[in-house]
């Protein structure tokens, strides 16, 4: 039996990863994985995820640069979510040109953005 065994995986076959900033504590995104993309990540020592919109393998920073070297793995006491300790190059884990994906904060029921943008997403990726 493998390691990859004791995940309780979805019906899909996918379970979600939080990218943890691992020197500040600081939640930096959510993304899903899959056995393969979870496999890479230990193997390579750098994010990988499964992309639910393009259905593919998603190697995080492959077009933005904007990398994550994987510090330590944990699994939580459901064996249903990964936490990724990272450190994130570049200091953007958003598409949005952001440091977090959590940039919008929830104030007197509306969302506020909270968080500026560090760099036009039109800079980071040359679609």
């Amino acid at each position: 039996m493998s390691w990859l065994d004791d995940i309780t995986w979805s019906a899909d076959g996918l379970v979600p990863a939080i990218a943890q900033d691992a020197a500040t504590g600081r939640v930096l995104m959510v993304a899903w994985m899959n056995r393969e993309a979870l496999q890479l990540t230990v193997e390579k020592g750098v994010a990988v995820y499964w992309s639910r919109s393009r259905n593919k393998l998603w190697r995080k920073g492959e077009e933005s640069g904007h990398t994550q070297t994987v510090k330590e793995i944990r699994l939580d006491c459901d064996a249903d979510v990964i936490l990724l300790q990272i450190e994130q190059h570049g200091g953007i884990a958003c598409h949005t040109g952001r440091e977090s994906c959590f940039y919008r904060k929830l104030d007197n029921g509306q969302w506020q953005t909270v968080e500026p943008v560090l760099k036009s997403p039109d800079q980071i990726y040359s679609r």
